[in-house]
């Protein structure tokens, strides 16, 4: 089963040094192992839900940017919804007898003036309950999307506050195990939450908790709906565990990417919720702030307890062929996966990776970015192995960091290493040349 937090910083978690304790996710870590050099596969959701359903970098699916409306979709030059015939994680394990689940959030398509995109159910899943971002069976809190969502029918829809929606969530994802395991089915199980995603409406008891936090009224919020997505984690990690089935479970967790950095925070003089921890960029920047993720795997009696693995360079787009290889579940045939196996890592053994992670994001001027100058990353990025490098589709801005010295992305040795500057940008344009056009 795969936890997908909505924008939380790469340093949220008390089990990555959070500020906050978060007992029942970092209890998953402290049975498993936490991966310290994890990222995503884009610095915004969509295209960072796209690269973990496909296994594939996102811009080659035409996404490289959240979804919104046509107008914007036109705008920024890619498609409407994911393709449903790509490849996908949840009916692969559908095809092998898996009982499929998605609840919570969606934002592959559906929402807005998109009435047409495919339900969840189309992509391989038995079930599914989603909000405003998404078709289908579904519960939108009060707000404007959720009113233009409405409108587009397509599923049975309930109405709640948004801080009920992950304890709703978990609720469905509990009966969807119970009944799973009833039947004797294995499960395949999505809970992707809303929280901690802005804007932030949290249960008054637990912004009382954080009173102490008070002189942000932003990070204050930002605890308190951590605090709550916690708690619902740890309701169903505990009803797993009572029924007997946490050695039968590949629990995942990780985040889509990273902490928001809206201009206002700034403008209030505040400091914006989450924390990379001291990593450049935020979310809507290519540096990693943007897009690294903490990572955690459990599997009790198949993966080592309390382990932390900080060699392996690990990507989102890497659960798809790791989790088919671990379950043993076929892949699609046509896959084309640009992630890789890393059921060794996942078991204790670090690995090197031997694939290049590749990154697009930004191609339009009217595309997010973070408020703060010196997080506003260039719009292209490669990580080949040590070396990181960022460059702008016009080939200005280039930019390039050697992890082997820090990853803190404040010295561009560009100019000592040209050699390994002009192979990575050559590489990184030749991919983006071969990109579908939308």
């Amino acid at each position: 089963m795969q936890i997908l937090i909505d924008d939380m910083g790469y340093g949220d978690l008390g089990c990555f040094g959070g500020p906050v304790p978060t007992p029942n996710i970092d209890r998953l870590a402290s049975k498993g192992v936490r991966f310290t050099k994890a990222c995503v596969a884009s610095p915004v959701c969509s295209p960072s839900r796209v690269g973990i359903t496909t296994g594939q970098f996102p811009a080659r699916q035409g996404i490289h940017s959240y979804l919104d409306t046509r107008q914007k979709q036109r705008e920024l030059g890619q498609r409407n919804f994911l393709d449903a015939k790509a490849p996908c994680v949840a009916r692969a394990f559908q095809q092998a007898g898996y009982a499929t689940g998605h609840f919570g959030k969606w934002h592959m398509g559906g929402g807005r003036d998109v009435g047409d995109a495919p339900l969840p159910t189309e992509y391989g899943f038995d079930e599914s309950y989603t909000s405003f971002e998404g078709l289908g069976d579904r519960v939108l809190p009060p707000g404007k999307l959720s009113e233009l969502n409405e409108k587009l029918g397509r599923g049975r829809i309930a109405h709640a506050p948004q801080s009920e929606l992950t304890g709703i969530y978990v609720d469905r994802s509990i009966d969807f195990v119970q009944r799973s395991v009833a039947a004797r089915k294995p499960f395949y199980l999505h809970l992707w939450p809303n929280e901690v995603h802005d804007p932030f409406e949290p249960k008054p008891e637990l912004l009382k908790k954080y009173a102490r936090f008070a002189a942000n009224k932003y990070v204050q919020q930002y605890f308190a709906m951590l605090d709550n997505l916690d708690q619902q984690v740890g309701r169903l990690v505990n009803k797993i565990e009572q029924m007997g089935q946490a050695g039968n479970t590949l629990f995942v967790v990780l985040s889509d990417n990273g902490p928001t950095a809206w201009p206002y925070y700034y403008k209030e003089q505040l400091d914006p919720p989450g924390s990379t921890s001291g990593l450049r960029g935020r979310k809507w920047s290519l540096y990693e702030g943007g897009i690294r993720t903490p990572l955690i795997v459990r599997w009790d009696n198949r993966i080592p307890a309390g382990k932390t693995d900080s060699t392996t360079v690990a990507s989102s787009i890497d659960l798809f062929p790791t989790c088919c290889a671990l379950a043993g579940v076929a892949p699609p045939a046509n896959a084309q996966f640009d992630g890789v196996n890393l059921s060794q890592a996942f078991l204790g053994q670090p690995m090197d990776r031997h694939k290049d992670l590749l990154f697009d994001y930004g191609r339009s001027p009217s595309m997010i970015r973070p408020g703060l100058p010196r997080d506003q990353s260039p719009n292209l990025a490669i990580r080949s192995g040590p070396w990181k490098l960022l460059v702008n589709g016009d080939g200005s801005s280039l930019e390039l960091y050697d992890f082997r010295q820090s990853d803190k992305e404040d010295s561009n040795v560009a100019a000592a290493n040209p050699a390994v500057a002009r192979q990575l940008s050559e590489k990184l344009f030749a991919w983006r040349q071969s990109l579908p056009s939308v």
